[in-house]
């Protein structure tokens, strides 16, 4: 049966499939296509806010259009009557907003009547069982209705769309029933592929959805991050007068939690009371559920008060949210109180209750207080421990490396009568050998033989991946030998274990072998396969024999990810071989692999370091032709090596189009532009070029480091020009230059400069240094100017900073 909305939230207790977490922690890489044609808004409940409509492909002029899904793998051949989510599911709320402490999210349950609400919550909670049995025996008749396999055909050719299939689906549409209709949204693998659908069947002609499936859909949805979709479905239910339940909601609030819309998920309890919707105990338990994920507990708890004051009756399920709460914030002692109070309340808290605390007592390795509980739950709440008990416990130490723990359990639960299977000894095998303990695990596999449990693959490969981790790759082989002997056959991640492990010992070269050979072993390569040994043997220095495997790679249709070729450009261009960088670059391209702005990048740094520069900006032009834009450290690198060959031209022309392009420059890029023009003397250039770059991003200190790099490499007159430029802010960062311009006098022998910037800082109601100012004075009266010498130290008395004895 259907677990009901409020049941749903009871995985706090996370009793996952410990199976999933026994593999080799490799890094899996896939792609997949979505919608992206954007379809008329006839039915939709508000225009949209841009009237410029993004489009994905081709719009209806055939004009180029914008992904709305930068980060997806976007499919071109589609309908352009079957189309994308109408609008973008991005928002301009930040993932993690936070719930705002200072406004009462839900003053809207004061406003409903009291016994209205009780009674609406009574009457729900009486009709949930009953219409989720209905619904399950719905799913089960009408899934497998040739109508709806029919519908569910033609939707899986929507990359081949035309007019002829349009009418087919067309036709079958309104000879569907609401429940078949509902069972093709509910056959959909992809939730955006049934967004498309419910969009473009609610636009066709003698065609209205009926009120079920509009249920329908937000309850697909709920289970999604498409909460601006569930939003605008919800908005046409109120615009075409259907009638709106508790319950969605609920599933509207669960998808904006699931999008990380905390606060607009607390504001649809402010929907339901404008609606005059009164909220039933699922729409409370998911507020507090939704509080839970945010982090405010005391606010959760604030929230329960005021359900109980209008009459809703908290269940079970509840306080199992608040529980979880508690324990993700470490308060385990306030969770335990929370058991006893519900007990004082009238509620028998259940197993899940138990779970949770027991969840978070295994993750701290607190074992006395695990069994501790349980003795709690067995005298206090009788409930026994069962075999689901052990396994949560069992699972929970293994995945969090408590090895000798769990297997402490594993016993435990044998001596008591239970049976552990495979899939617990699994676990706990792959928990010794994530901490490198080998023996051990290879003595609990032995004991699973003898009590008749035959170990699957996924337990010999953590055995496997254990040695290849310790190096021991001929122990590796022994076992998967081993495997073979009992009838176990090892699967790709097995071999790709042993394929790291030769990788992390360097040896590469054998793992190639190893790859080459896997036809006559009969095992299949994955992605993740080839990219350990391409890694290996990049590592290793033997770009030549990786290139030859990516190109293999790619024949197979397998793409190495930005990161991956990114690493490979790099090593070439390391070696002086960019040529050859860009072949590989260019053949990724064209085989459809995805490269952006870095990959361009490193290439054209490539280039440079090898003192190609032609080549370098002939990628620069490419970024332009394949749509991606330089970002601020492209241009950075260009503009280094042309100040490094003297084209100072050129160098101004491309900081022109940088700043066309609306690029801001870094701290980076104006001490590169200012070190390459002042090594050279070109102040009156720079000055044009730092006012320009200034008025699309300040740079406070940019003409101190003029001033410094004059100095340094000698053309102290030229400072001395830009002077005015740096007096009139009047910081203390002015007040240094000035005095690195006074050194730099000095040094030159030229006192009375000297003297002259002294006096202009002075000027400026600003203070130079004294003891440089010292240097001047003696200087000055060496070379015969001792009024201005004295001038320079009556200054200092002026202020205060000298004694007049000195004088």
């Amino acid at each position: 049966m259907r677990k009901t909305l409020s049941q749903g939230f009871r995985s706090i207790q996370s009793s996952s499939n410990c199976r999933f977490n026994q593999l080799p922690n490799f890094e899996l890489k896939c792609s997949y296509s979505i919608y992206t044609n954007q379809p008329r808004l006839l039915s939709s409940p508000e225009p949209s806010r841009n009237s410029n409509h993004q489009r994905s492909s081709r719009d209806h002029e055939g004009k180029p259009s914008i992904n709305p899904y930068p980060n997806e793998t976007i499919d071109t051949k589609l309908p352009l009557h079957f189309g994308q989510l109408t609008e973008s599911e991005e928002t301009h709320e930040s993932d993690d907003e936070e719930i705002d402490d200072g406004a009462d999210q839900f003053d809207a349950l004061d406003l409903f009547d009291k016994n209205t609400v009780s009674k609406n919550s009574e009457r729900n909670g009486e009709i949930n069982v009953q219409q989720e049995e209905d619904e399950d025996e719905e799913e089960m008749e009408e899934s497998g209705h040739p109508l709806v396999r029919e519908a569910c055909r033609l939707i899986s050719l929507r990359h081949e769309w035309n007019p002829k299939l349009e009418s087919q689906l067309l036709h079958l549409l309104r000879t569907c029933n609401p429940r078949q209709v509902r069972a093709v949204l509910r056959s959909q693998k992809d939730e955006r592929v049934a967004v498309n659908f419910f969009y473009w069947a609610d636009r066709q002609w003698r065609y209205r959805h009926a009120p079920e499936v509009f249920d329908e859909m937000l309850k697909l949805l709920s289970k999604t991050k498409l909460c601006e979709s569930s939003r605008r479905i919800m908005r046409l239910m109120i615009r075409r007068g259907i009638r709106r339940k508790p319950k969605l909601f609920a599933y509207l609030m669960v998808s904006y939690s699931r999008a990380g819309k905390l606060r607009a998920a607390m504001r649809v309890l402010n929907l339901m009371q404008k609606d005059g919707i009164a909220p039933d105990i699922a729409v409370c338990n998911t507020a507090i559920h939704v509080l839970v994920m945010a982090k405010r507990l005391e606010k959760a708890l604030c929230f329960l008060d005021r359900m109980q004051r209008v009459g809703i009756v908290p269940s079970v399920v509840t306080y199992n949210c608040l529980i979880k709460g508690f324990c993700e914030a470490k308060r385990i002692t306030e969770a335990l109180d929370l058991i006893q109070q519900m007990t004082v309340n009238g509620f028998a808290p259940d197993k899940v209750s138990f779970y949770t605390i027991m969840t978070f007592l295994c993750k701290e390795k607190k074992i006395e207080n695990v069994r501790d509980l349980l003795k709690r739950m067995q005298m206090e709440a009788g409930l026994m421990p069962d075999q689901v008990t052990y396994y949560t416990i069992i699972h929970v130490l293994a995945k969090h490396g408590h090895a000798e723990e769990a297997l402490e359990f594993v016993r435990e639960a044998e001596r008591n009568g239970f049976r552990v299977d495979s899939v617990g000894y699994s676990a706990v095998i792959h928990a010794f050998c994530h901490n490198g303990l080998m023996d051990q695990a290879k003595e609990i596999m032995s004991k699973m033989l003898s009590n008749g449990h035959n170990p699957d693959v996924v337990t010999y490969t953590s055995i496997v991946n254990g040695f290849c981790r310790l190096g021991q790759i001929d122990e590796a082989k022994r076992m998967v030998k081993h495997m073979y002997k009992y009838g176990c056959k090892p699967n790709t991640v097995t071999y790709t274990s042993i394929l790291h492990g030769l990788c992390r010992v360097g040896r590469s070269v054998e793992a190639l072998e190893m790859l080459n050979k896997s036809e006559e072993e009969w095992w299949v390569p994955s992605g993740v396969s080839y990219s350990v040994v391409m890694h290996g043997l990049r590592r290793e220095g033997k770009l030549k024999q990786a290139c030859d495997l990516i190109s293999e790679m790619l024949k197979k249709g397998f793409f190495p990810t930005t990161i991956e070729i990114n690493l490979f450009l790099q090593a070439l261009c390391k070696e002086g071989k960019a040529k050859e960088a860009k072949d590989f670059m260019q053949e990724c391209l064209h085989k459809g692999c995805a490269i952006n702005v870095v990959n361009f990048t490193t290439l054209i740094h490539g280039f440079c370091k090898e003192g190609d520069l032609e080549a370098a900006l002939s990628l620069l032009d490419d970024m332009y032709l394949n749509n991606k834009h330089p970002d601020v450290y492209t241009y950075t690198i260009i503009l280094d090596n042309l100040g490094k060959k003297g084209r100072f031209e050129e160098m101004t022309n491309v900081i022109k189009r940088m700043l066309q392009r609306g690029v801001s420059p870094t701290p980076v890029t104006y001490r590169t532009v200012i070190h390459r023009f002042c090594l050279n003397g070109k102040v009156e250039e720079l000055v044009q070029i730092l006012d320009r770059m200034l008025s699309k991003q300040e740079f406070r200190n940019s003409y101190n480091m003029v001033i410094e790099k004059l100095c340094r490499f000698g053309f102290v007159d030229k400072a001395y020009d830009i002077l005015p430029k740096v007096l009139r802010t009047g910081s203390r960062n002015d007040v240094a230059s000035c005095d690195l311009l006074i050194g730099a006098y000095l040094e030159k022998g030229s006192a009375m400069q000297a003297y002259k910037v002294a006096c202009r800082v002075f000027n400026r109601n600003l203070v130079p240094n004294l003891e440089v100012c010292e240097r001047v004075s003696k200087k000055l009266n060496l070379d015969g100017f001792e009024i201005e010498g004295r001038k320079l130290r009556e200054k200092f008395v002026e202020r205060g900073i000298v004694s007049p004895n000195k004088l």
